[in-house]
């Protein structure tokens, strides 16, 4: 076993980084979240009164404090399993985990949990939503934007930090009204917006930005593909989604990769290698104005 523990070692920076590469949502990833009995995190939520009046006789108002802790369990425990015959050597296995990985990870890991993510932020109740189909060089989407930064400053979200997440199609709008001045001694045109009104830009494809979405499980006749797709009649498109990172908490838990060599494998002569992940994502009740979502009108057929 020690042998297939270094294999693990080996390839799970790899996993990490593949991940980390081609995921949308990475960013939103918490960094300081304790993990409790393997599934569930704790948060602090607190509520208190506001201020009153001071009597110069009877001295403060009291005022009321709460503070409990909230147990938040994950529930997307989502897994594959691939062998590669024992007729490779070491170093070809080598080579066929890691194309295997990787291409796994980039198309099938990566847009799922993308896509559950900004799910699972569109249907938490409470979040500021606005409805419209985009058309690139029609509809305004400086001034849909302006609108959402409009009622989350409203709302006192904070301005520093903020995330614009956006559409392809809403992208292409948003640059297509943008006018940039080019000097004579710039030899080429880049029309790239990396950041609008001080927030991080991050495109997204359109088949990782739905409402909602269905998980396949696998097995199921008709979903043995695995993989996810949009909500059909209960999900919608969305144009862009602005999300202040302190309003959500996103725990993705890689489980160390397992790989079984032919000997060890009981149904095949074959290296075998398991993924499986662990991870959810939460917005908190208090935060929910922390969100803006502006979607499409017209439900997934």
């Amino acid at each position: 076993m020690a042998n297939t523990f270094e294999l693990a070692q080996k390839y799970l920076p790899l996993l990490d980084e593949v991940y980390k590469a081609s995921s949308r949502t990475a960013i939103l990833d918490a960094t300081k979240v304790d993990i409790v009995n393997g599934n569930t995190i704790k948060v602090f939520k607190t509520s208190m009164d506001g201020l009153g009046n001071y009597d110069r006789n009877k001295g403060y108002t009291d005022g009321e404090v709460a503070g409990s802790w909230e147990t938040l369990t994950l529930t997307r425990d989502r897994g594959r399993a691939f062998m590669v015959d024992r007729m490779d050597n070491e170093e070809t296995i080598g080579m066929a985990f890691g194309t295997l990985a990787g291409e796994f990870i980039r198309t099938k890991v990566a847009p799922e949990i993308d896509a559950y993510t900004f799910a699972k932020i569109a249907g938490a109740e409470g979040i500021q939503t606005a409805t419209g189909d985009v058309e690139i060089g029609t509809t305004d989407v400086p001034a849909l934007i302006d609108t959402a930064e409009k009622d989350m400053n409203e709302a006192e979200v904070p301005t520093e930090g903020r995330i614009l997440f956006i559409s392809e199609t809403a992208y292409a709008g948003l640059r297509a009204k943008i006018v940039r001045t080019v000097m004579n001694d710039v030899r080429g045109v880049n029309r790239e917006v990396e950041t609008y009104d001080n927030m991080q830009i991050v495109r997204v494809p359109q088949s990782r930005f739905y409402t909602a979405i269905t998980l396949l499980d696998g097995t199921t006749e008709g979903q043995t593909a695995g993989g996810y797709t949009g909500a059909v009649g209960d999900g919608y498109k969305i144009n862009f989604m602005i999300v202040h990172p302190s309003a959500v908490t996103k725990v993705v838990k890689h489980v160390l990769p397992r790989i079984f060599t032919p000997n060890e494998n009981q149904k095949a002569d074959a290296w075998k290698f398991d993924y499986r992940i662990y991870h959810d994502t939460f917005v908190y009740e208090n935060k929910t104005k922390g969100i803006y979502m502006h979607r499409g009108s017209t439900a997934l057929a």
